[in-house]
């Protein structure tokens, strides 16, 4: 029987970049950081939002290619990742403060019945962040 969401795993090319996004700008907490390169393992990070893990990013041994693409509406696959703050527009003129690559500025969400507004960023690796307002 399903329990809950456990988290999405995704790959960087700098995981001390990648924390500085995810911790220090959006706000999540690092549960665990973690090298095992020595056993031919990636380095690993797993955050959690409010105690509840929701991420898990590894830096691969070896070079990365990158940025992340772009999935084109005519293919399948995860499009982005969605975060809910309490105010967008804010943390949306913070992110580009911070230098983060804007996607799309704040908007009224097009399923209102479940979200208000929304905006999207890019990571550091390229990869989709939503920001969503309830």
């Amino acid at each position: 029987m399903l329990q809950h969401f456990e988290h999405v795993g995704m790959a960087t090319g700098d995981l001390d970049r990648a924390l500085a996004f995810y911790v220090d700008l959006l706000g999540m907490e690092l549960v665990l950081r973690k090298n095992v390169r020595a056993a031919g393992g990636p380095e690993v990070a797993f955050l959690a939002i409010n105690g509840v893990m929701v991420l898990e990013i590894l830096k691969p041994s070896g070079e990365m290619t990158g940025p992340a693409r772009d999935l084109p509406n005519s293919e399948v696959g995860i499009r982005h990742i969605a975060l809910s703050f309490e105010n967008i527009d804010a943390t949306y003129e913070r992110l580009l403060a911070a230098g983060v690559v804007s996607v799309e500025k704040p908007r009224d969400a097009y399923n209102r019945e479940i979200l208000a507004r929304v905006a999207f960023v890019k990571d550091p690796d390229g990869n989709i962040v939503e920001l969503v307002q309830h």
